[in-house]
């Protein structure tokens, strides 16, 4: 069996929802084995996660910074690092661990700031270490089979992208009753200059990105705060300018009640049309122009080699959330250790990278500065 890839982390202690989802999908595949960890902000409750999570006392560390610097000197310290904070703790922490030559595992979005983004970046290209971007949608199979399908022209020349990822959980004043993710994801000094167009937008924009391999050339957003005392949007409506000229919509939001987690993407070419939604990952609807619309599934009958290399199980079964999310990490390996070995990383194998990240935050730029401006057509920087 292969040797496990030692990992560390970085947030995602005790009552951190996304620290658990990473820690899952990292050892779906046994790729990982969690060895060390600088949970929380609060040594207290740094120490109580690490305790919790079974990790080595002297592995329990109360700031990343001290993690960072005795892991690079361990004979058995960590090759890769799973970064879990809010926002603004992105940037410093991924700087830490790069320049000590230790692979980073980032959430999204990249960094809370552009300014925090372009020093990422060239903290990245200068670091022998890679980074990886969790944009875990991307590893879902049948975004995989419809990025797949747009490269190969089936459905011929793009024209129209619609992307929407609503949810309902901040439909009232969650970050005013202790709730500790409705809290950072509220305010500006943690989240950055976007709420929900940072939170779940950049989520959808990217999905777009991945699947079409469109380059967006504007945009014009109209961004909103519903709930009274709310200091970032909670809503957002883009219309998005591609070059080569096609044109899409984007919307999110997280006061649209009787929404969960309802990211769609809808592509529309020459040749014919793509839809796939989220909750409903395991199946692919397909209908080529003048044709019947036809039901492409997971590993099933119509899915091709892009699908079929990151599904796990028989058709019929479903596959979600954390396999999707899980399939990052199993990219990440194969790349790690072909860093380590000195070999070609596979074609096939591929991940969100810093620059994607740079380009995420560029757009949660673009669609504040075209709000501030009455939704006018900006650029992205």
């Amino acid at each position: 069996m292969t040797r496990k890839i030692r990992l560390g982390m970085v947030g995602g202690g005790a009552d951190a929802f996304i620290g658990g989802v990473h820690r899952i999908a990292s050892r779906i595949d046994g790729h990982f084995d969690l060895v060390a960890g600088a949970l929380s902000s609060t040594p207290e409750k740094a120490q109580a996660s690490g305790r919790a999570l079974g990790l080595d006392e002297d592995r329990i560390y109360d700031d990343f910074t001290e993690m960072a610097k005795r892991e690079a000197r361990l004979k058995n310290g960590i090759e890769a690092v799973a970064i879990v904070t809010p926002n603004h703790v992105h940037y410093p922490a991924a700087k830490e661990f790069l320049k000590r030559g230790i692979h980073v595992i980032c959430d999204k979005p990249l960094t809370s700031t552009l300014a925090d983004a372009k020093k990422l970046v060239k903290a990245a290209e200068k670091s022998d270490a890679l980074f990886v971007l969790t944009h875990n949608y991307t590893g879902y199979p049948m975004v995989r089979q419809a990025r797949e399908m747009v490269a190969n022209g089936d459905l011929g020349r793009l024209r129209v992208v619609q992307v929407e990822y609503p949810q309902d959980w901040l439909a009232d004043a969650a970050e005013t009753k202790g709730v500790k993710q409705a809290g950072w994801r509220t305010d500006p000094e943690r989240s950055g200059l976007g709420g929900a167009i940072g939170d779940i937008g950049t989520h959808a924009f990217h999905l777009a990105d991945y699947v079409t391999g469109l380059t967006l050339d504007s945009l014009a957003a109209d961004l909103t705060s519903f709930v009274e005392g709310r200091r970032l949007d909670d809503n957002g409506h883009v219309m998005l300018r591609y070059e080569g000229g096609a044109k899409g919509m984007l919307w999110c939001s997280q006061v649209a009640v009787g929404n969960e987690n309802a990211l769609k993407l809808r592509v529309y070419g020459e040749k014919g049309g793509l839809e796939w939604e989220q909750e409903h990952p395991n199946h692919l609807w397909f209908t080529p122009f003048g044709e019947p619309k036809r039901l492409i599934t997971r590993n099933g009958a119509g899915a091709g080699d892009a699908a079929n290399r990151v599904s796990r199980i028989p058709p019929g079964h479903p596959e979600g959330y954390l396999e999707g999310f899980a399939n990052i990490y199993s990219e990440a390996a194969t790349a790690i250790r072909a860093k380590t070995d000195g070999t070609d990383l596979p074609s096939e194998v591929h991940f969100p990278t810093v620059h994607d990240g740079l380009t995420g935050v560029a757009f949660v730029d673009a669609c504040v500065r075209s709000s501030k401006r009455d939704g006018a057509w900006v650029k992205l920087s």
